[in-house]
């Protein structure tokens, strides 16, 4: 589990194609010292997507993504030089500062536009259709893992204000229209709305 801070940008250095092809491993280089105490194994939050770490050392780590993982989020669209949130898995006793983020990518997203409002930007994002439901104004969103709050939302888009820490500390500066992003809903939307169908299937 994470909580959408982002701790640390990091960069790909290396993506080599395995598994015929179809998958691939990836090495993402770290800034010194974020990755002391990190276990193999361990789970790494990779602009919104849990991925274990295979390898490491000071400078970096390395994943494998399947052709699953690649066809559902951003990460197929990655390569050298490529800059990406990153979070290392919530511990007991963590500040929860953002929201809880399970790290499994719900659908890929669109940047729509940028523009300046007052001392922040407001970022509108286009969404999937079978995610709108689960979008709600002053509710939480994970976009490339990164814990937001909506501000507004339409049939097909949502929109948040981001203030200038946010787009220096994390990779969404670099992100333009067009580009894409991993979403994750809110937790507590997929199960208030899985209850609310299981009361109308059970009405029936």
């Amino acid at each position: 589990m994470f909580t959408g801070i982002v701790t640390a940008v990091g960069r790909v250095v290396a993506v080599t194609p395995i598994g015929g092809g179809r998958d691939m491993r990836l090495r993402i280089e770290t800034p010194a010292g974020w990755l002391d105490g990190v276990a193999l194994g361990a789970s790494i939050c990779c602009s919104g997507c849990c991925l274990t770490a295979v390898s490491f050392d000071a400078a970096g780590f390395e994943v494998e993504a399947s052709a699953e993982t690649l066809s559902r989020t951003t990460l197929g669209t990655w390569g050298v030089g490529t800059r990406i949130n990153l979070e290392r898995s919530l511990r007991m006793g963590d500040e929860l500062g953002g929201h809880i983020v399970s790290g499994h990518v719900d659908g890929v997203g669109e940047v729509v536009s940028v523009e300046p409002e007052n001392g922040s930007h407001r970022w509108t994002f286009r969404l999937p259709a079978a995610l709108a439901p689960y979008v709600a104004e002053k509710g939480s969103v994970a976009v490339d893992g990164v814990s937001l709050t909506v501000n507004a939302v339409t049939r097909d888009s949502f929109g948040v204000n981001l203030i200038l820490h946010t787009t220096e500390v994390t990779a969404l500066g670099t992100k333009r229209p067009g580009d894409p992003v991993n979403l994750e809903i809110d937790m507590l939307a997929r199960y208030v709305a899985r209850m609310m169908a299981f009361r109308t299937e059970m009405a029936a």
